[in-house]
């Protein structure tokens, strides 16, 4: 994994993508993968990622993720 983050950070600084926007994007998809593999439950994601579930609340309205609603959850 260590090689292919090295080669995906080459890549971006060659394509001159600011670390503000590799950081946005890293973070929403890494908190995006949590949370449909906790089925939505922010409880369980903010444990995952390590964080207190507000936190997590906060940085997925900043970063606009949509709660995708678990099995028994009302829609």
């Amino acid at each position: 994994m260590n090689e292919r983050l090295e080669r995906l950070i080459e890549e971006m600084v060659q394509k001159g993508i600011r670390f503000a926007d590799a950081n946005r994007e890293f973070e929403r998809r890494f908190i995006s993968k949590v949370v449909a593999q906790c089925d939505g439950n922010l409880s369980r994601a903010a444990d995952t990622l390590g964080i207190h579930r507000n936190t997590l609340s906060r940085k997925m309205t900043t970063l606009r993720i949509k709660r995708r609603p678990g099995p028994f959850s009302p829609t």
